[in-house]
């Protein structure tokens, strides 16, 4: 049987939080978004130079990490890594909804095009995060394989993101408040009521409430429920990503509880990243599949509202 030919490059960012040994390959770049803690700067290198273990139980310890986008420099660098390859490149980018960084791409590639107008770079808002990111990518470089042209993938990846669906649940609000990712009334809420938020990505890549859970085997339970009630018949159902930070019992409940209702379910365990983390702190337990379009959840309003700025 002949190979099939590999027609373009991806580049991705460490947002997606898949193992590395996934993403280390030929013909794919791994932007990585820096971090920092009492200990200087560091990069989201996939857990290469530190445990998820260890990251976690800084924060645990009252460690308060915090996040930048990914310097011009970085995304020169790997632009030009996309020229010199000479193959088309598409660079699947963390959600605009949580990071400025996609714009300083966006920007970047508009001052490169305009000194290459016939050059195939492309850019896509996947207007997802974390393990959520992950499913997209995973099946990206799946395609990639197939033989999907750089064209051809960024049409896939521009509809497929709409069915990519995602809940997480975390230990509690207070590293979202300090980072900015929702408001403190929110926060100061869930601490109060003494309940295990959970979160979902809307329409926009931004993290949404979407319920709560009494404790972490009601939320595990939750998490379960989500998946069966929302996954879709369509696509490859049986992918499902499963990231946790540092609470692999959790996990492995959650696992099993995914396998016991559907054996067919083929499941990638991930490690939620130093700067997902970040905002979220250690306990955040995911699960993400392929699930309904989005945007049939949206009212009519909003549909009209989402044709009119193009998205």
């Amino acid at each position: 049987m002949k190979p099939v030919e590999i027609k373009c490059n991806l580049i991705l960012d460490s947002c997606c939080d898949l193992p590395h040994d996934v993403v280390d390959r030929e013909g794919v770049y791994l932007v990585k978004f820096p971090y920092f803690d009492d200990d200087g700067e560091h990069l989201d290198d996939l857990y290469q130079s530190i445990t998820a273990h260890d990251f976690y139980e800084g924060m645990r310890n009252g460690g308060e990490p915090h996040t930048a986008q990914v310097p011009m420099p970085a995304l020169q660098e790997a632009y030009q890594w996309a020229i010199d390859s000479g193959k088309p490149t598409v660079y699947l980018s963390f959600s605009s909804g949580l990071s400025g960084t996609f714009d300083t791409a966006e920007m970047l590639l508009e001052q490169i095009k305009a000194e290459n107008p016939d050059l195939e770079l492309y850019l896509v808002d996947t207007r997802l995060a974390s393990v959520a990111e992950a499913l997209l990518v995973y099946e990206a470089l799946n395609q990639r394989e197939k033989g999907l042209s750089a064209k051809e993938m960024v049409t896939w990846a521009e509809e497929a993101r709409f069915f990519v669906d995602a809940q997480f649940m975390v230990d509690d609000l207070e590293a979202l408040r300090r980072g900015g990712r929702i408001p403190s009334s929110v926060a100061f809420a869930g601490s109060k009521l003494d309940v295990k938020p959970l979160l979902g990505i809307d329409m926009e890549g931004k993290l949404a409430l979407t319920g709560v859970a009494r404790g972490r085997k009601k939320g595990v339970k939750a998490l379960v429920d989500y998946w069966s009630k929302r996954r879709s018949d369509a696509g490859p159902v049986q992918n499902v990503v499963v990231g946790g930070a540092d609470c692999p019992k959790d996990a492995e409940r959650l696992v099993s509880l995914l396998t016991k209702e559907d054996e067919s379910v083929l499941v990638l365990e991930s490690s939620i990243g130093p700067v997902i983390g970040s905002h979220v702190g250690p306990g955040m337990l995911a699960v993400v599949f392929w699930g309904p379009d989005k945007r049939k959840d949206l009212s009519v309003a909003d549909r009209i509202a989402s044709k009119v700025r193009g998205k």
